[in-house]
């Protein structure tokens, strides 16, 4: 018996989510775990179903995500970009809604490094005259 599964790769800062879609009942596992178990916030299990809701197809497939790196917040995005990734492969007419609604957008903001000199990226010690 062949499986249908979608799959799709989603980034955002360090993290990284390996997602699959799979037609079920609207069931979201991360990391073996449930969506709501996984995430404490709401906040961040909003951000993980957006694309779904945007689609309207919340109801139709499990996710199945595999997500490592970063935190928490920076893994819901990972999630999010992973799925509409996956959306995309099971119907291509999703694109122009995902596209517009910046789905589909690597956010490409990551922690800068640090500099030799400074205490941060960016911020130096204070100046003291003497």
């Amino acid at each position: 018996m062949a499986l249908v599964q979608y799959y799709g790769t989603g980034r955002r800062k360090t993290s990284v989510a390996r997602v699959r879609l799979v037609p079920g009942e609207g069931n979201i596992t991360v990391n073996d775990r449930a969506l709501g178990e996984y995430f404490g916030r709401k906040t961040l299990e909003l951000i993980v179903k957006q694309p779904l809701n945007l689609t309207s197809t919340i109801g139709q497939y499990d996710v199945l995500a595999k997500v490592e790196g970063g935190g928490p917040s920076g893994q819901a995005g990972a999630i999010r970009h992973g799925i509409a990734r996956a959306l995309l492969r099971v119907d291509a007419e999703l694109r122009l809604s995902l596209k517009k609604a910046g789905f589909l957008t690597r956010d490409p903001r990551e922690k800068e490094r640090r500099k030799y000199g400074l205490k941060k990226a960016r911020k130096a010690s204070q100046f003291s005259k003497r």
